[in-house]
């Protein structure tokens, strides 16, 4: 599989960075965005990772994990059971923090079996699409408050080869996206503030309550993000939520050369999910 990574090249002129630009780790890299005017060709696409379901899906976010051995984390987190691989992209401007780019995405991108879920919290997106859409990025999810044009985004994303997906912020009202669910693969619920740390958990289970009731019999998934542990799993799932995105609550206790904690953490987030889950 590593043979279908793009090697690294510098930014095209017209996406230089400006002082409101985001700043994605400086590893966005123009090997990744189609030509002008040309449809994206994603380097991975892998349809059958992303049959529909309503199962309970456990996404560790690597955020928390071991920088330094990024590629490794990811294989031993699968292997301990995890469903999707979750990466949060920061680009000091949308967020207060900056984490990393598509350069990294495709550089992991082998080493994960499953779901990649793309995480932006950038602004603008749009520019960005085909990068992560290429470095391998199964799900690519916009912040409904990034930008005015959202619907068109989470078009562009499908067209990049993406299953397309859109976030709310905790004070963003489910009514935000009640538009744009048929032209989306996910909804993601932050129940904690992006780019902050040490935030407690904030409950939306009226939320994703509502969101439930508006999605239907359509097939979207629903995510949250943020405090998610044995704790809180259990009200989100009972409310509705499907895929459920945790950092430190499963890499706690673990490491690549110790991995079992990590499984340990993601089946007990698992079972306190299915207890209430039907």
């Amino acid at each position: 599989m590593t043979s279908n990574v793009i090697a690294p090249r510098q930014l095209p002129n017209g996406l230089k960075s400006s002082p409101k630009a985001p700043q994605i780790a400086s590893d966005s890299d123009s090997a990744y965005m189609g030509a002008k005017g040309a449809p994206a060709r994603p380097l991975y696409k892998r349809p059958d990772l992303m049959t529909f379901d309503r199962s309970i899906k456990i996404a560790p976010s690597i955020l928390a994990a071991d920088f330094a051995n990024f590629g490794a984390e990811c294989e031993a987190i699968e292997a301990q059971g995890a469903d999707w691989v979750h990466v949060d992209v920061m680009d000091g401007h949308f967020v207060p923090n900056i984490s990393f780019g598509p350069t990294t995405c495709a550089a992991i991108r082998p080493h994960i079996k499953g779901v990649m879920d793309v995480h932006l919290m950038i602004e603008p997106v749009d520019p960005y699409i085909d990068a992560f859409a290429k470095a391998g990025a199964d799900v690519i999810t916009a912040h409904v408050e990034a930008g005015p044009h959202i619907h068109r985004t989470l078009q562009a994303i499908r067209g990049a080869g993406a299953k397309a997906g859109v976030a709310l912020n905790p004070g963003t009202p489910a009514a935000a996206v009640e538009h744009l669910l048929d032209v989306a693969d996910l909804v993601c619920v932050m129940t904690v503030n992006p780019g902050f740390g040490g935030q407690k958990f904030i409950d939306m289970s009226d939320k994703i309550r509502t969101l439930r009731a508006m999605i239907g019999d359509r097939p979207v998934h629903i995510e949250i993000d943020g405090g998610v542990d044995v704790n809180t799993a259990s009200s989100v799932a009972q409310a509705g939520a499907d895929v459920l995105v945790a950092g430190s609550a499963v890499f706690r206790g673990g490491s690549v050369s110790n991995p079992a904690p990590y499984g340990e953490n993601i089946r007990a987030i698992r079972a306190a999910a299915e207890g209430v889950y039907v």
